[in-house]
Formats: C-alpha cells, sequence, structure tokens
C-alpha cells in the first residue's frame, strides 16, 4: 500500500503548479479536438466519394504542413515566448476548422478544401508541440517531468484515440462529418479561453542575453546549432535514425489502410472505427501509466528502444483478422508498448538536453522522427493495389524490431545509459 500511495503522489504532484494544470488541461482538449479530426476527415472523404488513394493525399498533406514548419517552430520556441505561440495556434485551429465545417455543411466543401484544412493543421501542430515542450521544463522542476510526460502519455492516448474518435464516430453516424468538424472548432475555442490563464512569467519566454548589446543570433545559425548537437550526441541521432526507418514503414498503414481492414475485412462503420482507435488509447494511457507511476528506469535508453522494437510485432497479425476483438487486442498491445517508449523518450529529452536548445531538438525530433511520413501515407493507397493487406502490414510490424536493435548496438545505449544515469532526481540537465 506505501508503494502504490507513493506512486500516485508522484503521478499528481505536477498538478499542484497551477501553470502546468492550465497547459495540461488545454492540451488535452486539443487533442480531443484532433482526434475528432482523425475521424471526421476520414469520412468526409468518403462522403465525397474518395477512396485509399484520396485519403492518402488528405493524411499526407497533414504530414507535410508538420514537416515543412516544424524545424521553423522550434527555432521560434527559443526565440519567443512559448506561452503566445501555443495560443496563437489555438486560434488559428479556431479558424480554419470554423470555415472548413461551414464548407461541409453547406455542401460546398471538395478534396482540395480537405487538403488544405489537414496542411494547416499540421502547420499548427509544427509550432505548437515545440512550444509546448519548450514550455514544459520551465514550469516544471527535473523530478516532476516524468510524471508530468506519463500523466500526458495517459491522458493524450485516452482523448485522442478513444474519446475524440468515438465522439466524432457518433456524431458522424448521427449527423453528418460537417458537424464533427464544429465540434472541432468549438473544442480550440475553449482551449484559448484556458490558455489565456496562464500566467506571464518572463521564465516562459525564450532566455535574453546576458549583455543587451549581443545580437541575437539568426535564424540559420540557430538551426545549425541545433543539428549540430544532434549529430555530437551518439543516443539521439541513433534514435532519430531508428524512429524514421520506424515511422515509414508502420504509420501508412496505420494511418490510411487500418479504416479499411475494419471496412472491408469486418465490415464495420464509423462507431467500430472509433473502438478500434479506441483500444489503441486505452493500451497507451496503460504504458504511460505504468512508466509514469514507476522511478525513471536505469536502464532507459534500452527499455525505451525494446519498447518500440517488440510493440510493432502485433501489427504483422492485423491483416488476418477476422473479428473485432483481434484488432482490439493487436492495438491495446501496440499502444502500451509505444507510450511506454515516449514517456521515457520525452523525459529524455528534457532531462539531458539544455534548455536553451529544447526546441530547436524537439522540432529536430519532429522533423526527422516523421521525415518519411508523408511518404509512407502517400505510398500506402496506392501499395494496396500492388500487394495485399496482409503482406503490407506483415512488413510494418517486423521492420522497426531489425532496424531498433542496430540502433541499440551502433549507438552504444548500454554504455551510455550506465554512464549518464537518470534515475537521480537530483540530478541537473547537461549538455552533452
Amino acid at each position: 500500500m506505501g508503494r502504490l500511495h507513493d506512486s500516485m503522489l508522484r503521478l499528481v504532484k505536477p498538478f499542484t503548479h497551477r501553470d502546468y494544470a492550465l497547459l495540461a488541461s488545454a492540451l488535452i482538449i486539443s487533442t480531443f479536438a484532433a482526434g475528432m479530426w482523425a475521424v471526421a476527415m476520414v469520412y468526409q472523404v468518403r462522403r465525397l466519394g474518395g477512396g485509399p488513394l484520396e485519403l492518402s493525399v488528405v493524411a499526407t498533406s497533414n504530414a507535410v504542413g508538420l514537416l515543412a514548419l516544424v524545424l521553423l517552430g522550434g527555432i521560434l520556441a527559443d526565440r519567443y515566448s512559448c506561452r503566445k505561440i501555443v495560443i496563437l495556434v489555438q486560434l488559428l485551429l479556431v479558424l480554419i476548422m470554423s470555415v472548413t465545417a461551414l464548407l461541409a455543411l453547406t455542401g460546398a466543401i471538395t478534396l482540395w478544401h480537405l487538403m488544405l484544412t489537414s496542411f494547416l493543421a499540421g502547420a499548427g501542430s509544427a509550432f505548437f508541440f515545440p512550444a509546448y515542450s519548450a514550455l514544459l521544463p520551465r514550469i516544471l522542476p527535473p523530478k516532476d517531468l516524468l510524471a508530468a510526460n506519463g500523466l500526458e502519455g495517459t491522458v493524450r492516448p485516452v482523448v485522442h484515440t478513444a474519446l475524440g474518435p468515438m465522439v466524432a464516430g457518433f456524431l458522424v453516424a448521427a449527423i453528418s462529418p460537417a458537424h464533427a468538424i464544429a465540434g472541432i472548432a468549438l473544442c480550440h475555442v475553449i482551449a484559448i479561453f484556458v490558455l489565456r490563464r496562464i500566467a506571464h512569467r518572463k521564465e516562459y519566454d525564450a532566455p535574453e542575453p546576458a549583455d543587451s548589446t549581443v545580437v541575437a543570433p539568426s535564424v540559420l545559425r540557430q538551426l545549425r546549432e541545433g543539428v549540430g548537437y544532434t549529430m555530437r550526441t551518439s543516443w539521439l541521432r541513433w534514435t532519430l535514425i531508428f524512429s524514421v526507418i520506424s515511422v515509414f514503414t508502420f504509420i501508412g498503414p496505420f494511418e490510411v489502410l487500418l479504416p479499411f481492414i475494419v471496412s472491408d475485412h469486418l465490415g464495420g462503420d464509423a462507431k467500430l472505427f472509433g473502438y478500434t482507435l479506441a483500444f489503441f488509447g486505452a493500451g497507451s494511457a496503460i504504458g504511460s501509466l505504468l512508466i509514469a507511476s514507476a522511478k525513471f528506469p536505469r536502464r532507459y535508453l534500452t527499455l525505451m528502444t525494446a519498447c518500440w522494437c517488440l510493440g510493432t510485432l502485433p501489427l504483422a497479425a492485423v491483416g488476418y483478422v477476422d473479428a473485432a476483438w483481434m484488432l482490439f487486442a493487436i492495438l491495446l498491445l501496440f499502444g502500451i508498448t509505444d507510450s511506454a517508449g515516449m514517456v521515457i523518450w520525452g523525459t529524455l529529452l528534457q532531462r539531458r538536453v539544455p534548455k536553451h536548445l529544447l526546441g530547436r531538438i524537439s522540432s529536430l525530433d519532429f522533423f526527422v522522427s516523421l521525415a518519411l511520413m508523408p511518404l509512407s501515407m502517400a505510398v500506402a493507397g496506392p501499395l494496396s493495389h500492388v500487394l495485399s493487406l496482409q503482406s503490407i502490414f506483415v512488413i510494418a510490424g517486423t521492420a522497426s524490431p531489425i532496424f531498433g536493435l542496430l540502433a541499440w548496438w551502433a549507438g552504444r545505449f548500454a554504455r551510455d545509459e550506465i554512464e549518464h544515469p537518470l534515475h537521480s532526481t537530483s540530478e541537473t540537465q547537461a549538455s552533452l
């Protein structure tokens, strides 16, 4: 009972910081809206008569928007007020989702409208998440970061892949995709009101040089500084290389082809697709909770890599499912391992990357990890006309273990994690 009590105290402690509670609440609301968009977008495309190819195009637009601007987003997070950036992003999302909902309600919407909305939503993420990542360690002390990342990893999947898709699925089935998109706009309005209550503190803004006569470095110089740090840091470099390959092999099938597994193999509708994503979200919540309620692992790089390697294996069976419960079980396992690795990774960045570089490194993480995501999504639809869904998901499930083991060996993760222990809460961030 004592350990359980200590674990619960560790989990809720970040919420004793008022500004973190507000920031986390806004993130949850915005993530709920993103989960609704994942379903509303699919069925708005299908209402227009689109299939896998058209869905690939719209989904790819979101990834292109993210990748095109995420490096700039990281640089701005290190130069300007992170608090103002996250508010402005929510305002942008209110505008684009309101216009999209109006076009859909009036029947004037076309595929290119959805592509533009998806692109701008991705662009919003390109600025929001680097700013959020840079703001978090400015609000919380290092000892509370694991719990905060764990809570985020617990709650975000629930609202992004469970509650958001479920609500959108019901709205789509009961009324229309347009009404679900209108609900998304309302969520972002609420997020703005929450974010505006965060205190106006100097530490939430970019650090100013000690010498006021020093000219701020150029954007290009700041970008080179972030890239240089990444290339010099072995654990960071090899994790990102592994992520590029892993994301390319599974994100396209997961994002583009999974709806057709539900509809064509299982005969399901929007509700069943929403339930499917809900099980992935539930698994993500469980994995995050397990990591967050414990002390930071001593073998953090090894455990993180093992989670991401073994976690994709169940995806190899997706193409062979003939009952909904089988798909639910696969995505539950995938969610557990994926989120456990993500919580470790997020905390690792916040504790081992210098604060003045965190916005840029976070954006590089997004950019490099997801660099091939648009290509993966773009290829998934046409590839389904060449290979069977079974073959595609087998590749998606087995590629990560192979390349993850290579990254673990080449990056010398086992030695690095021993030389740089993070299980002590008294450790401060270090530039390596």
